[in-house]
């Protein structure tokens, strides 16, 4: 009896150890990453707006490239659009064999052939800075704005992702975020809103992408 007691917590590691190691995506080039950054009260005005798939919150998202050989993240994040170790970017989130933070979102079939020119137009990129105001076509770049400009390039200047117009403001109290009105007038210029844009949670619903793993 004693050692039926000793097997069963053995069992359910084995178990526990599988279901973990079934739900781990085997990242390819491509993949779309999205992640809630934590980073206070601009990450959280961003994911009240817009709500990403299956009700998750995004701050953040960034596409996995080849780039010397291995695969890679490239991302507008910090200074600019930069390449990150996917390593790094899942230590970013916290994520572990345990905990898996990070949502994978992979083109559907009939979007694989945008890859490769998606990624050569997000490397043309590397360096630029990052666009602290949100504006489109201002010779910087937000996360999302790079991954859809990214592959519209490669779709011949067609969307892929759609645009919508940008809301700064509290959906429950239609008043800007307290910090959106504070990092605004740091920069000195007005607030973008309802001008054109999209953000990670807009991005990881876009009927182009399957999320990972499918069940």
């Amino acid at each position: 009896m004693k050692q039926g007691f000793l097997l069963l917590p053995i069992l359910l590691f084995f178990l526990s150890s599988c279901q973990n190691e079934k739900k781990q995506v085997e990242l390819q080039a491509g993949d779309l990453l999205f992640q809630n950054l934590d980073c206070g009260d601009l990450c959280e005005a961003i994911e009240t707006v817009t709500e990403g798939v299956d009700g998750k919150d995004f701050s953040h998202c960034a596409m996995v490239i080849e780039h010397e050989g291995e695969l890679k993240v490239i991302e507008a994040i910090g200074s600019g659009v930069q390449i990150t170790s996917i390593e790094d970017f899942y230590v970013r989130s916290g994520d572990s064999l345990e905990t898996r933070n990070i949502t994978v979102g992979r083109m559907k079939d009939a979007s694989q052939d945008l890859i490769e020119g998606a990624s050569n137009f997000a490397l043309s990129k590397l360096g630029e800075p990052y666009d602290q105001v949100y504006l489109l076509d201002n010779g910087a770049w937000y996360c999302s704005e790079l991954i859809y400009e990214s592959f519209k390039a490669a779709n011949q200047g067609k969307e892929v992702f759609q645009l919508a117009p940008m809301t700064f403001k509290n959906p429950q109290t239609e008043e800007y975020f307290p910090a959106w009105l504070e990092y605004y007038q740091e920069l000195g210029v007005p607030i973008p809103e309802g001008e054109a844009g999209l953000n990670p949670g807009s991005i990881s619903r876009s009927n182009h992408l399957k999320i990972l793993p499918e069940t």
